[in-house]
């Protein structure tokens, strides 16, 4: 009878296994993790190694339960963290905090696992508590170039400013052509024509080689040479780059207006097919919805300065229940099918779902949370009915600012949410629907949601903020005047403006580039929305 295998054996086997796991490997990996389970079943490695190497192979559904053995057999902060990812993968939040909270609390020392550590967290929102195991991770790795991103990143989100611009400028200094750290440091701070990056940007600019970095780096310098005031140059940078996406995306509009068209459908001419019933009745939610770049960040600051509110940021909760409950087959969270299967769905379990989805993002201790998510407001329908108390703000800006804001800035570029932006008679005719999809909400539900000026905000910010409150079921806050003071993670491109007092300093912008934007707003005007 043969014994157990010999330690050095089981060691060997795992050696084998993550090498090949680190060479792309995958069929090695698999022998020698499988070798590793049936020689000792009892122990972890095995089950977490063949849970990577299925993670690696895109079967992230078959990889949980294997590293979920894993960790059964006695938890180990690796084995949590990837545990954690992977779950922030599938989107089961809550389990993936758990499971990230539970391998911080091993007292980790690995980089690469306090690094996916902090990116779990990043990825729920917790910009805050990330900065921790981000800062571990790279004083374990201090000449790992993507951990000392992530915590540069994190510092900028949390505004520690002056650290996320050192800790870019290390990574220039190691990587000079590093599209995403220039982009990353011209939003972070608003340049001046004594010191910017403009000629740098200009050198690296010239020498990029992949369309992801030069659309990047168009994008840094389109953001710069505007802060310092030459737009022509600015204009220029931006119609290359957006010109560039817009083919590699391969967008149409008649994507987005199937989507707009079938919305109007289900809760317009066939609002007899949807299910009925009350929905939830908690009062916890507030939408702050809008097209992007209005002032929904500078919304949300102002309702979390209050004492009773917090925020949980842009929460997919909405758009990922209306997709589970609805059961389409599509890969995409929203397209004409899921929007009409939806309307059959029971509006509370729409809603009970929502809140189970957004009880892994808000603050604790608060009666009222923000969800921040702007195209919510494709979902104004479903939330209506869904969550009947919960109260919904929707930021309506200039349309030529609107427009103008959408095109320069540049989003996730994978993310079919923002991807009429990369074409100013898109985005306009994205706002023009917007614009009538509101009406529509409008007539449905008669002073449901609160459309709230950004020019009437920012010149008159006591009182637009008294109507603000009072709609959202909220007493005076005297604190919600000093939302600037708020250190709560800001993680959009607003960061560093919401940072400021409110100021008119963005009101009118798109009059830089009048010239250039004019057939835009002259069929703006022809679809009967005033543009002055």
């Amino acid at each position: 009878m043969r014994g157990p295998p010999h330690r050095g054996h089981c060691v060997t086997l795992e050696a084998q296994a993550r090498a090949a796991l680190k060479r792309g490997d995958l069929p090695a990996a698999v022998s020698a993790a499988k070798a590793l389970t049936l020689a000792h079943p009892e122990q972890s490695m095995g089950f977490f190694l063949l849970g990577m190497a299925a993670a690696e192979a895109g079967q992230i559904a078959k990889a949980v339960p294997l590293i979920e053995a894993a960790v059964e057999r006695g938890p180990r902060a690796e084995h949590l963290a990837q545990l954690a990812r992977l779950l922030s993968l599938l989107r089961r939040d809550g389990q993936a905090a758990k499971a990230a909270r539970e391998a911080m609390a091993l007292a980790p020392v690995d980089a690469l696992t306090l690094d996916t550590i902090g990116c779990v967290l990043a990825r729920l929102g917790d910009h805050e508590t990330s900065v921790v195991p981000f800062t571990a991770a790279v004083a374990a790795d201090p000449g790992n170039l993507n951990y000392r991103y992530n915590l540069a990143a994190a510092s900028g989100f949390t505004g520690r400013v002056a650290e996320a611009r050192a800790h870019y400028e290390m990574i220039l200094a190691a990587d000079p052509g590093n599209a995403r750290v220039h982009y990353a440091l011209a939003i972070l701070s608003r340049q001046t024509a004594q010191a910017n990056h403009v000629p740098r940007l200009q050198t690296a600019l010239a020498q990029t080689r992949r369309p992801e970095d030069s659309l990047r780096i168009h994008y840094a310098l389109a953001k710069e040479l505007e802060d310092i005031g030459n737009a022509p140059d600015a204009f220029r940078h931006l119609s290359v780059a957006n010109a560039a996406h817009k083919q590699t995306i391969r967008y149409d509009f008649a994507q987005d207006a199937a989507i707009f068209d079938a919305i109007e459908t289900l809760f317009g001419s066939g609002a007899s097919a949807l299910a009925t019933g009350t929905g939830n009745a908690d009062p916890a939610p507030i939408f702050v919805v809008g097209m992007p770049r209005t002032g929904t960040t500078l919304v949300d600051r102002i309702l979390s300065s209050h004492r009773d509110v917090g925020s949980a940021g842009e929460l997919q909760a909405v758009p990922l229940s209306v997709k589970k409950l609805a059961g389409t087959a599509s890969r995409v969270v929203i397209d004409p099918a899921t929007v009409a299967a939806s309307g059959t769905i029971d509006p509370a379990a729409i809603g009970t779902a929502y809140l189970e989805r957004a009880s892994h993002h808000r603050p604790q201790g608060m009666a009222r949370f923000t969800d921040k998510l702007p195209a919510n407001f494709l979902y104004i329908g479903h939330i209506a009915r869904a969550l009947p108390n919960a109260r919904i703000v929707c930021l309506r800006r200039n349309p030529m600012d609107t427009v103008w804001s959408n095109y320069k800035n540049l989003f996730a570029s994978q993310s079919a949410y923002y991807a009429y932006s990369y074409d100013l008679m898109d985005t306009a005719r994205y706002y023009a629907r917007f614009d009538r999809l509101m009406a529509l909400w409008e007539s449905l539900w008669p002073g449901r949601v609160l459309q709230l000026s950004y020019e009437a905000l920012v010149a008159d910010q006591e009182g637009q903020t008294r109507r603000l409150l009072e709609h959202c079921g909220l007493e005076w806050d005297e604190a919600c005047l000093s939302f600037h003071e708020n250190s709560a993670a800001v993680a959009t491109p607003s960061a560093a403006q919401v940072r400021r007092p409110i100021n008119a300093d963005a009101v009118g912008k798109w009059r830089s580039h009048a010239e250039a934007l004019e057939p835009t707003r002259a069929w703006l005007e022809a679809q009967g929305i005033q543009t002055r």
